[in-house]
């Protein structure tokens, strides 16, 4: 009978699922129609300009950013609890399964709560999980008012893509201040109130854990404001530590740029990521978003394309590294696992 009670709500995640799968379908295609845009060729010279140095692009400064990223969500306890690097392991898991699945960058919260089990009461696990969310979406999107600043430098008053990304800004504050609010307010139980209302949700204990989960984020923010702050830094951190990145891209690429452009593309492509959240990946949307502010800035639209794929090419190797890690995990916690 549970299961005939639920259909609805899985019902409602599959069409999530197979929304995004479509997106992701239609981001590879017109990935594909901007690379044939570009050529092949073109691409291609990008790579070899760069050379064996891709090497040093995959693993810096990527991995400072995980660092600083760790210790954004490490400060979203309450206390800690968990030795840096297994906290690091648990994030790098969790990451690669938000890329490799269709779950609007979200399945992998969850999973990473799971992980950090018996070390960390999945109540607080979970907690730890939104307000590292939270405090890593307010930082995002911080630096991209930075970038908006910035952009003066390199960009016209009156240029159509910072009046986009002004418009794009307003929007990110509205709904992340809206966020913030529900979570102080009781975002879970009002959710699962609003859903056995609609005759989705049954279960009292489901009920349970949300006021659970709510109380815990409410005394996070209320008692625990230094930590907070330490969270929102640390994320914030690596943010400015991937204009790094693009700056050494680009110079490898022979295309030298001054750190404030290259900290205004990063601001830029960040919101821009963001924006496309339903895409897996942000595939296709954030090549030509990339491209669009590459132009704008008057760096060219096929360099905005061969930067971006560089950068997809270091994604894939610690996503790479990611599924391998959960796989670890998961043999740890079940041998018989294949």
């Amino acid at each position: 009978m549970a299961r005939v009670e639920a259909k609805p709500a899985l019902e409602g995640d599959a069409t999530v699922s197979a929304l995004r799968l479509i997106l992701l379908a239609v981001g590879l295609a017109f990935l594909g129609y901007l690379v044939v845009q570009v050529g092949p060729e073109t691409l291609l010279g990008s790579f070899q300009a760069i050379s064996w140095r891709l090497l040093l692009i995959v693993w810096f400064p990527f991995a400072l950013i995980q660092v600083l990223d760790t210790l954004g969500w490490r400060y979203a306890f309450r206390r800690d609890l968990t030795p840096f690097p297994t906290l690091l392991a648990v994030r790098l898991a969790g990451e690669a399964f938000n890329v490799a699945t269709p779950t609007a960058s979200m399945g992998g919260e969850p999973v990473k709560a799971y992980l950090l089990q018996p070390r960390v009461p999945l109540g607080e696990g979970l907690a730890s999980v939104v307000i590292a969310k939270t405090t890593g979406t307010l930082s995002q999107g911080a630096f991209l008012l930075v970038g908006i600043a910035l952009a003066l430098a390199v960009l016209p008053p009156a240029a159509p893509l910072l009046k986009a990304m002004t418009w794009l800004a307003a929007v990110e504050a509205v709904a992340l201040g809206g966020f913030v609010v529900a979570q102080q307010k009781g975002l879970f139980g009002g959710g699962l109130r609003l859903l056995k209302a609609l005759g989705l949700s049954r279960a009292e204990h489901e009920h349970e854990g949300a006021r659970r989960l709510d109380s815990a984020l409410s005394t996070f923010y209320r008692e625990h404001r230094g930590r907070l702050t330490l969270s929102l830094l640390f994320h914030f951190g690596g943010w400015v530590v991937g204009s790094l990145e693009v700056y050494l891209i680009l110079h490898f690429m022979g295309i030298p740029v001054s750190l404030t452009t290259a900290l205004v593309i990063e601001a830029f492509a960040a919101a821009i990521k963001s924006a496309a959240f339903l895409i897996p990946g942000g595939l296709g949307a954030l090549e030509g978003g990339n491209m669009a502010v590459f132009a704008a800035i008057g760096l060219g639209a096929g360099v905005g394309l061969s930067m971006t794929l560089v950068r997809r090419f270091r994604e894939l190797t610690w996503v790479a590294a990611g599924l391998v890690t959960l796989s670890l995990f998961r043999m740890a916690t079940d041998p018989e696992a294949v």
